[in-house]
């Protein structure tokens, strides 16, 4: 029997295959968060016209003064005391996390992170590879890219034209929480980040507490399902790390072993690999749902322990399961509580 969150919006097969090609070739959050992060499909969206952010800057950032920052690659950026018009494509989870709404939002295939669905309500997308008339037409008045990849070549030039850009780079990009502190010391949201950062240790230990007590000693894996293909999720990154390390959830051999060959997000587990997952719960992101789920009826996906025993849970691929972050990973915390705590 499957639970989870529904959602209306699905993915784009494109996009999917994509995401799929891109959390497999190299860490997300790559994140997601940042599944989890995470991800450069090969997609393109159109960039409506913008709207001015609707969140209030914090007394800290009305007070500010213009700064100069050097970022990842060395370069000196001069930060503005106040950015109204922030672009971070792919962070938008940190922006939110620290009350600020984009100028736009990362998109794919006509696509969006639809778990941030309500909270960037009305702000329009922008294809997800930033190119640099829609960036323009923006008017952003701040940068901020995640990786060093989006600023290869001579792209770091034509963006800094536009607006003062930073890059986190790819070791604070690919942790979530070095991430966040990071933005929020960009964005002169320090105390902010270091708030939303305790908020969420409190309630992943919490958590933590109410799964020890119902479920002791339980293991569990979180599996993609795309195009036929099953992949499973690492257990030091994404929704990997909120089951074993914030959750104190128990690593199934099967899982440690084949997280020793790659240091991606998600990894391709085979049937045979699957017939020896020994979990007890299986979280399930579908993203064939709309084609049938044709993996789904093998007998070797049904003589898995935890499915024949009702403790798989699915969810869609619009889920927060794929990225990382503060309100991704909030949001997985709360799928697994209420999965199995009873």
């Amino acid at each position: 029997m499957f639970n989870g969150r529904k959602q209306k919006n699905k993915f784009a097969v494109l996009m999917v295959g994509m995401i799929a090609l891109t959390l497999v070739a190299a860490a997300c959050g790559k994140n997601e968060n940042n599944e989890d992060a995470s991800a450069s499909p090969s997609a393109s969206a159109s960039a409506p016209a913008s709207t001015e952010p609707s969140a209030s800057p914090s007394a800290s950032a009305v007070t500010a003064t213009e700064k100069t920052m050097t970022d990842a690659l060395g370069n000196e950026v001069v930060i503005p005391a106040n950015p109204q018009r922030v672009l971070a494509t792919y962070l938008e989870d940190q922006l939110v996390a620290l009350g600020v709404k984009p100028v736009a939002q990362w998109s794919v295939a006509n696509g969006v992170q639809d778990y941030l669905k309500a909270e960037l309500e009305g702000v329009p997308t922008i294809a997800y590879d930033l190119p640099f008339e829609a960036v323009t037409s923006f008017e952003p008045d701040l940068i901020i890219m995640g990786s060093a990849a989006a600023v290869e070549g001579d792209k770091y030039a034509q963006y800094s034209q536009i607006a003062p850009t930073y890059t986190i780079g790819d070791q604070v990009n690919n942790d979530w929480r070095q991430s966040l502190l990071k933005i929020g010391e960009i964005l002169n949201k320090s105390d902010v980040a270091e708030k939303v950062l305790a908020d969420y240790e409190a309630k992943a230990t919490d958590a933590k507490d109410k799964l020890q007590q119902a479920a002791p000693d339980q293991s569990a894996a979180a599996l993609w399902l795309v195009q036929k293909q099953f992949y499973v999720v690492s257990d030091k990154l994404s929704s990997g790390s909120v089951l074993y390390q914030d959750l104190g959830l128990k690593v199934p051999s099967v899982v440690a072993e084949i997280s020793k060959t790659s240091g991606s997000n998600w990894l391709p587990i085979s049937l045979e690999q699957l017939a020896q997952l020994d979990a007890d719960h299986l979280f399930l992101v579908n993203s064939d749902a709309s084609t049938g789920s044709e993996a789904l009826k093998d007998p070797v996906w049904q003589g898995i322990p935890a499915v024949k025993n009702g403790n798989l849970y699915e969810y869609p691929n619009t889920s927060s399961w794929l990225y990382t972050g503060t309100i991704a990973n909030t949001q997985i915390i709360d799928d697994v509580l209420e999965s199995i705590v009873k």
